[in-house]
């Protein structure tokens, strides 16, 4: 049967992949990933040159059956997303479920997260924290579950673009009064990782209030961000 390997990538700094990781890229028969371009970039920064698979969100089913068929064979392939672990708000999970299925051998390569990368800087004291990802993009739905998520008391972890990371805070205001914490003496403290292990890599800290001002100062946004939320 063939291995799969499940292949965590830099999420910024190329220099954050690890040596196992390289090893695993440089000795597979095939790489399997989100984005062939954003990939090549990587490999190609390291020498690498393998076949590459495109095996994306929105083609991992038909990708999926491709891949099995190269598996079945007995090779060994490596799966990557564009930046993180894959299957942590990036396709992989539906490929890894098809290759269990199937029989062969899956293989996790550990690596940076932008979820742990944030976390190990917030500095402030948490028991248990959620990690949502990525929230629906819009309705009432969007705001249901944000007021869900903050209602368990738990240290909340979500991922956002710079097209709705200003409506994210205009929820977070809006979450922090329906819950009445003003009157319980409490608030919303927020962390902002915006282009993560980036040249321009930057924290925003303060009030959901207070990172809801500095954003909106801001004449363009741009980066993706990760952000921690949590009630003190």
């Amino acid at each position: 049967m063939g291995e799969l390997f499940v292949v965590a990538s830099p999420i910024g700094n190329l220099s954050d992949i690890t040596i196992r990781a390289l090893e695993i890229l440089r000795s597979c028969d095939r790489i399997a990933c989100e984005d062939t371009r954003h990939t090549s970039v990587l490999l190609k920064h390291f020498g690498i040159e393998k076949p590459l698979i495109s095996c994306r969100a929105r083609n991992e089913c038909e990708a999926s059956v491709k891949i099995l068929q190269v598996l079945d064979k007995g090779e060994k392939i490596a799966y990557v997303s564009d930046a993180g672990t894959p299957g942590v708000s990036d396709p992989g999970s539906l490929l890894v479920a098809k290759a269990r299925e199937k029989g062969h051998t899956i293989i996790p390569i550990p690596g940076v997260s932008a979820c742990t990368t944030l976390i190990s800087v917030v500095g402030i004291p948490f028991k248990s924290f959620i990690f949502e990802g990525f929230l629906p993009q819009k309705g009432l739905k969007r705001q249901k579950r944000l007021q869900e998520l903050l209602s368990t008391g738990c240290a909340v972890v979500l991922y956002e673009s710079p097209y709705r990371i200003i409506k994210l805070f205009e929820e977070l205001v809006a979450v922090e009064k329906i819950l009445g914490l003003d009157k319980k003496g409490k608030n919303m403290q927020a962390i902002v990782g915006r282009e993560l292990t980036k040249i321009h890599e930057q924290l925003i800290r303060g009030s959901v209030a207070e990172v809801l001002q500095k954003l909106s100062t801001e004449t363009t946004i741009k980066g993706e961000f990760c952000v921690f939320v949590t009630i003190n």
